[in-house]
């Protein structure tokens, strides 16, 4: 059957596509010939600059292709269809500074539309940042406010700096912190300055040093606790801590600052990184932090909710580090805030009139 001359035209074009923006440093085309809630990326070569460079060939392409399935991009390298200076490459290839990266048209879950922070917010971030130079910055972060978005928060420190900072080209979370633990936090600006610093924190060269208000008299004799950490989950689903012979090696450095009128402050300095590492080894200890809803017994959580406690009192104080590329040594101390402060007033006047 012969072809009408007008099907003659249109041999050998792409049929239309609908419209084509920029998502990143990627061009994608959305229209009603794509599938719902996707979106197609075009060819991409991107040469690796110094801050990308030493990352494994998958790391780069995950980090850069997210909405895609682990087991897509690990196949887009096996078949050749991901080219380094135009060569096939493995997945544990290293990049290096000028490489040419060719990442292959893929089909990606379009991002859904987040809520921006707003400006106060914004804001109020941007007044939090202690420190900062053109490797990294450190923030006092306020008790409440999560690190990062995600388990039903819009929101966290490092999307709030992000949406406040979009000429940024990296920002990434060094460390974390508990969403009601206030203090020091470290964010890298540059690939580089994240590698040294998380591997800083690996060789244990970084020290934090946090505050505490802990119930109780804490005793002169105890100044570490060294028991192991095993993390488990509660019947609806609530994250938890616990010693146990089964967990991992754990050891927090203690000192006692000063005792008041049934409370004591502590300085807390944690040699190994567990979850709510500090918080349960001060309660194994007798002495739980106060306004700890998860490891304080209620009746003490009441009695601190009466002198006017209103958060953890948790707070990440000090940081002794070394400086990405210069090596300098640096050490930065944190405020605490209002409900804090607060707390340790009531009880220094508490602890006046009693004696």
């Amino acid at each position: 059957m012969s072809r009408s001359p007008d099907s003659r035209k249109t041999k050998g074009r792409r049929p239309p596509s609908g419209k084509v923006r920029e998502v990143g440093k990627a061009v994608v085309k959305t229209g009603t010939d794509r599938v719902p809630g996707k979106v197609a990326t075009e060819v991409q070569w991107v040469t690796v600059d110094e801050d990308m460079a030493g990352q494994r060939v998958d790391n780069f392409l995950l980090a850069r292709l997210r909405g895609v399935p682990k087991s897509i991009v690990y196949r887009i390298v096996r078949k050749g269809e991901v080219r380094v200076n135009k060569g096939r490459v493995k997945p544990d290839t290293r990049l290096n500074p000028g490489d040419v990266v060719r990442i292959p048209p893929l089909v990606q879950q379009a991002r859904a539309e987040q809520p921006r922070p707003g400006s106060r917010v914004q804001g109020v971030m941007e007044a939090a940042v202690v420190f900062e130079n053109d490797e990294m910055l450190v923030v006092n972060k306020p008790s409440g406010i999560a690190v990062h978005g995600g388990s039903g928060l819009s929101f966290g420190l490092i999307e709030v700096l992000r949406s406040a900072r979009p000429e940024a080209r990296f920002l990434e979370l060094v460390h974390r912190l508990d969403r009601d633990t206030s203090g020091l936090v470290m964010v890298a600006k540059k690939r580089s300055a994240l590698r040294f610093l998380q591997d800083e924190l690996r060789q244990k060269r970084i020290r934090k040093y946090y505050h505490a208000l802990v119930v109780g008299s804490w005793p002169e004799n105890v100044d570490r606790v060294a028991e192991p950490l095993l993390r488990f989950e509660m019947p609806n689903g609530e994250r938890r801590v616990r010693v146990s012979e089964e967990g991992k090696s754990s050891l927090t450095l203690f000192t006692c600052l000063q005792r008041f009128q049934g409370y004591s402050l502590v300085e807390a300095s944690p040699v190994t990184g567990r979850t709510h590492q500090i918080r349960v080894h001060s309660a194994w200890a007798g002495h739980p932090i106060a306004g700890d809803d998860k490891y304080m017994d209620d009746a003490s959580l009441k009695a601190f909710r009466a002198i006017g406690g209103q958060r953890l009192m948790l707070h990440a104080r000090a940081l002794e580090f070394s400086l990405p590329g210069s090596g300098e040594p640096m050490r930065l101390e944190a405020v605490y805030d209002g409900p804090f402060s607060g707390v340790l007033e009531e009880l220094t006047k508490r602890s006046g009139k009693r004696s």
